[in-house]
């Protein structure tokens, strides 16, 4: 355990809520908000599907094998029927939320490794305004633009080693419970650095082990074609597949923390150095278990773990004490805290301008209820509208990929059916490798979409039921479209 707080930082002042309050409307601000973006694909649909379960009659499974170990679809649904607020709303405010309780969090810890307040403010602060920073070759941010099941875990995580440090073995334990309910993932990276401040060499000996390894052999079922098809899509699972950059961006981090722990030793900053050293051990054994993963076929349903996203904590630990480390060299010299507080501003402006650059078809924020000028968003929202529930669609399936669909899902916000795409659904497969052979017939049904004509069109009719399409305006003959936009059109198959 860390050190016992002291006094001074038992009583905590309200302007420091009030602050943190603040710091967090104007990272969503920063950073944007897109509600039904990338991952939100695989979790509104749950939510959706926990609230009305006549949606999703076709496809359900494909989405829920995901989410299957997570409470976070079934626990939206009741505040959304607790509150009667819409979903919009209660993702917004949940989202919201989960970034503000990740920055207390994360005071709470940084407050018990350094000595000076604003120390610990620079690194809350740096981590505001790094929030979605990619982490390495992971396909993770710090926090995404939506809500997902991981920023609760996250913030839950960082309670959870407050406690610790705080000398509250009991409610760490709870916040970890917590964690695990909404993503067992985190949660379990978040026990294993405990377990290496605790006790390194038993971690250790556990991850040297052959008992993991065997055990794998006998409940992992053996590794099909089409499962090792939609594993090939995440290659943010196998570090073989990573670019240069990407292997700098997960060793770097350990460098640093490794360099942390050393200065603030000489600095007399023994919280700091202990935890800098615990995260410097924690990421190199989950990278050396990436490594193995990448090389060695008989660990390749391994992947499944993901052990490379433990790099996520990492992540947030270095920039949480490299920010406060900043403020103490400067401190040092004597320099104004405005200075310092300046080097934030192009950081931000970076961040703001990435984010424009991924959503150029966007709004910066999607707040609930407001109109949309996005084609694919618009066809999708016509969609919910005006077709049956029960209707089961086709489309690209790279259609998050194509410009100016900004990675909106349709499930998300057209509430229906589709056939399996290349983009999301092989995520499921991974984690729920029983699905792989259906995904691998789908999307090779659809494989040549951008030449599809009418006979095409029928054939998925006869063969899988699909009862409508989206397809480009260039496609629609020979189609009844009741729908069209300056890029689309929905099709029904008769």
């Amino acid at each position: 355990m860390g050190d016992a707080p002291s006094p001074e930082l038992v009583a905590t002042p309200i302007r420091n809520y009030f602050f943190l309050l603040l710091l967090t409307l104007a990272a969503v601000f920063l950073h944007s908000y897109h509600p039904y973006v990338e991952d939100a694909e695989i979790y509104v649909p749950a939510i959706k599907h926990a609230l009305d379960p006549a949606l999703y009659p076709h496809d359900a499974h494909l989405f829920t094998g995901q989410t299957r170990f997570s409470a976070f679809p079934v626990v939206i649904a009741a505040l959304v029927r607790l509150s009667h607020l819409s979903l919009d709303w209660v993702l917004l405010l949940v989202h919201t939320g989960s970034i503000y309780l990740l920055l207390l969090g994360a005071w709470r810890i940084s407050r018990l490794c350094f000595s000076r307040e604003f120390a610990s403010w620079c690194g809350v602060i740096l981590l505001a305004c790094l929030l979605t920073l990619p982490v390495a070759g992971t396909a993770l941010y710090i926090v995404d633009e939506y809500l997902t099941p991981r920023a609760l875990a996250t913030f839950a995580v960082l309670w959870a080693l407050a406690g610790w440090l705080e000398r509250k073995p009991a409610r760490s334990a709870i916040w970890l419970a917590f964690a695990f309910v909404f993503h067992p993932l985190m949660a379990a990276f978040g026990v294993c650095y405990l377990a290496v401040l605790l006790a390194q060499n038993v971690f250790i000996r556990w991850r040297r082990g052959t008992a993991g390894s065997a055990f794998a052999a006998l409940v992992l079922p053996v590794t099909s074609n089409a499962y090792r098809e939609a594993a090939g899509t995440r290659s943010y699972l196998f570090l073989t597949r990573w670019e240069w950059y990407e292997w700098l961006g997960a060793i770097g981090p350990l460098i640093l923390l490794g360099w942390f722990s050393w200065v603030a030793r000489r600095r007399k900053l023994e919280v700091l150095a202990r935890l800098s050293q615990a995260a410097t051990i924690f990421g190199a054994l989950f990278f050396l278990a990436g490594f193995l993963v990448s090389l060695v076929p008989r660990l390749f349903f391994l992947a499944e773990f993901q052990p490379l996203r433990s790099l996520h904590l990492v992540y947030i630990l270095l920039i949480l004490f490299g920010g406060g480390l900043l403020a103490e060299f400067v401190l040092q010299h004597g320099a104004k805290r405005w200075l310092l507080l300046l080097l934030f501003l192009p950081l931000s402006a970076g961040m703001f301008y990435a984010q424009r650059a991924l959503f150029p078809s966007t709004p910066h924020v999607e707040w609930p209820g407001a109109a949309t000028r996005n084609p694919w968003v618009e066809s999708f929202l016509w969609i919910r509208e005006n077709t049956p529930r029960d209707a089961w669609f086709a489309l690209d399936p790279r259609y998050m990929e194509l410009p100016g669909e900004d990675e909106h899902g349709f499930r998300a916000i057209a509430e229906r059916s589709r056939m399996a795409d290349w983009i999301k659904d092989p995520g499921a497969v991974t984690i729920a490798p029983r699905l792989a052979e259906e995904w691998w017939r789908q999307v090779q049904a659809l494989h040549g979409w951008t030449s599809f004509q009418a006979a095409d069109f029928q054939r998925l009719r006869r063969d899988f039921g699909v009862s409508w399409v989206v397809v480009g305006t260039r496609q629609r003959d020979g189609l009844i479209c009741p729908y069209q936009n300056s890029e689309l059109a929905v099709c029904r198959l008769e």
